[in-house]
C-alpha cells in the first residue's frame, strides 16, 4: 500500500452514485458486544436507530469507489447524542487516506464485487485478501420517489487524534424499497447484522451528496 495517495482532496466534497440503505434498531447491548466500536465510542454507546450502507460512488473528489459502513445508533459525544461510524471499508486508498485526514472517518481498504443477476437484482461481495467477509443479494422495486436530507442533515461525529470532528452532510436522490437475502458476514471483519431484521431497506439511485468542512463542536 502506498504511503501517500495519488490524489489529496480537502473538503468540501461532492459525490454521486447509487446505493442501499438498511435501517435497524440496535440495542445498546448488541452495539457494545458486536458493533466493532472504536475507543472513543466504547463507553458512550446508546444504541437506537442506526444504519448500514452499501454505496457505489460513480464520482467523487478522489474518483469513483465503493463503500460499506455501519452507524450502530447514537453515541454521547461532545455532550450531545450523535451518530458515528464504527466500521467502514472502501475500495480505493485515496478514499481511505482522505476520509481519515479530512473527517476522521476510520476507513479501511477492501475489495468490492457488484454482480448483476437480473434487471432488478444484484449480488454484492466485499473481501480482504481474497476472503469474502460480507455478501448479500438485493432486489429493487421499480417505483422510485425523490428523497432528500435537506431537512434532516446527516450529522456524523468522528475522532481524529484529540479532536472530535462533526460533519453535517446532505444528500438528494431517488429511492425505492428493496429486499435483501443471502446475508453471509464474518463478524471478525464487520458486525454480523444477518440475524437482525431491518426496519427498512432502500435502494437509492442518482444521488448527489455533499460532505462539507467539519467543525469542532
Amino acid at each position: 500500500m502506498p504511503l501517500s495517495p495519488k490524489v489529496t482532496a480537502p473538503p468540501p466534497w461532492t459525490l454521486t452514485g447509487d446505493g442501499y440503505i438498511f435501517t435497524f434498531w440496535f440495542t445498546k447491548k448488541w452495539v457494545k458486544e458486536f458493533g466493532h466500536l472504536l475507543g472513543f465510542q466504547s463507553k458512550n454507546a446508546l444504541g437506537g436507530l442506526g444504519t448500514v450502507m452499501l454505496v457505489d460512488y460513480h464520482s467523487s473528489d478522489v474518483g469513483p469507489y465503493q463503500e460499506l459502513l455501519i452507524v450502530p445508533g447514537r453515541f454521547e459525544l461532545g455532550n450531545k447524542k450523535q451518530f458515528s461510524i464504527s466500521k467502514i471499508y472502501v475500495s480505493t486508498y485515496e478514499s481511505v487516506w482522505n476520509g481519515i485526514n479530512n473527517w476522521g472517518i476510520p476507513k479501511e481498504l477492501a475489495d468490492f464485487e457488484i454482480s448483476p443477476i437480473s434487471k432488478d437484482t444484484e449480488q454484492i461481495k466485499v473481501s480482504l485478501n481474497g476472503e469474502v467477509f460480507f455478501e448479500v443479494k438485493l432486489t429493487k422495486k421499480n417505483l422510485y420517489i425523490p428523497i432528500s436530507t435537506r431537512f434532516f442533515p446527516l450529522r456524523l461525529a468522528q475522532e481524529k487524534g484529540d479532536e472530535l470532528l462533526v460533519t453535517n452532510s446532505s444528500a438528494k436522490g431517488k429511492a425505492t424499497l428493496a429486499k435483501s437475502s443471502g446475508f453471509k458476514i464474518n463478524q471478525s471483519y464487520f458486525p454480523d447484522i444477518s440475524e437482525l431484521k431491518p426496519l427498512t431497506t432502500l435502494a437509492v439511485k442518482n444521488f448527489e451528496m455533499t460532505f462539507p468542512v467539519p467543525s469542532n463542536s
